[in-house]
């Protein structure tokens, strides 16, 4: 850590992507501008993801879209105003570091050489100094440590309209306490399976609450969705591509818990302190899972790690992604419920986002 003599810094963050990450990132940001009141933030964001950040107070947002590809950049610097005092470069996919390269900034602060990739190392002329095995929010965290701010628990606040209160409070006509399933996640291969959704919400019916199934617009989502509701011998109210990023934010504010694979809306549902039991089987819960909802999450991550690489997972790169359409099938209905049962039980009522 260290003192930053400049209490007016200009610092542009660059996390463009994905939905669960950019959460993460908020924490950061806003704990960012607590410590420097009178500093200059301006975020680049992508495009999907703007949609649930780009009203954040205190933070100019600058959109790119990933499909202007290196075409883009022009307009981005013209977009960019001048020199940063310092760019957050925290993330490492090889898109990202390419707009590094181009974003003029004295400093450009980025992950150290253990978590590096893509030619990460290449365009940043700081490393920020991490554990070696964070989680990505606690990774995040350490690119303000680096400038200087004292550990901190991650806060969000991401504003809702009253209208996306009223399209929830319209959706869910006299409808008290609900669960929320996230069913799917960016790679299908991440999905439960329907028939155990469906199980699951039999059994929060059983419980006397409502379901709801939430989702993106994709066929794919859609299908899933359908699948599960008539598998399911109980209502399921359905609303898979109905809700925008901030609608979405109110509803998970609002759920008794919520049950996901690794998604964004699980990540969503961290930043309104709605318990979240997450599915995880190809990416390993301690690096991405619900942060601060571990003893919630079902694990069948390490059991297939080792079969896969013949090594427990502190001896794998921190990261690892695993493959396999089958590896979702190891989660049981009996390990969901467990986890569902405590995390009723730590939210015996919800109220409505910034309410």
């Amino acid at each position: 850590m260290r003192a930053m003599s400049n209490p007016k810094p200009r610092i542009c963050i660059l996390r463009l992507s994905a939905i669960g990450d950019v959460c993460h990132a908020v924490a950061t940001v806003q704990a960012l501008q607590r410590h420097f009141p009178k500093g200059e933030m301006t975020w680049i964001v992508g495009k999907v993801e703007a949609g649930l950040v780009a009203d954040l107070p205190g933070v100019r947002i600058i959109v790119y879209d990933k499909e202007a590809g290196l075409g883009g950049i022009p307009a981005l610097r013209r977009q960019l105003g001048g020199r940063f005092d310092i760019l957050l470069h925290m993330q490492l996919s090889f898109r990202a570091n390419v707009l590094a390269a181009f974003i003029p900034a004295r400093e450009k602060w980025g992950f150290p050489r253990h978590l590096s990739k893509e030619l990460h190392g290449l365009v940043i002329n700081r490393q920020v100094s991490m554990p070696d095995r964070p989680h990505v929010l606690e990774g995040f965290q350490c690119f303000a440590h680096a400038l200087g701010v004292p550990p901190f628990e991650p806060q969000w606040h991401i504003p809702v309209t009253e209208a996306d209160r009223q399209w929830v409070e319209t959706q869910l006509p006299g409808t008290h306490r609900f669960v929320v399933i996230a069913p799917a996640a960016s790679n299908p291969e991440r999905n439960w399976l329907p028939e155990r959704y469906a199980a699951i919400a039999q059994y929060v019916n059983q419980q006397g609450l409502a379901v709801v199934l939430t989702g993106a617009p994709s066929t794919s989502e859609i299908t899933l969705a359908k699948k599960i509701t008539a598998l399911a011998e109980t209502p399921i109210i359905n609303l898979v591509g109905q809700t925008n990023l901030k609608q979405l934010l109110v509803l998970v504010s609002r759920a008794a818990a919520v049950l996901a694979p690794d998604s964004g809306t699980a990540h969503m549902a961290v930043t309104q302190g709605t318990p979240v039991i997450g599915l995880y089987a190809h990416s390993n819960p301690d690096r991405t899972g619900p942060y601060g909802f571990r003893s919630l999450t079902v694990d069948a991550y390490a059991n297939h790690l080792k079969a896969q690489h013949s090594a427990r997972p502190e001896e794998i790169r921190w990261g690892t992604r695993l493959k396999g359409p089958e590896l979702m099938a190891d989660i049981k209905v009996e390990d969901v419920i467990p986890r569902l049962e405590k995390a009723l039980s730590m939210a015996p009522d919800r109220q409505p986002a910034n309410a």
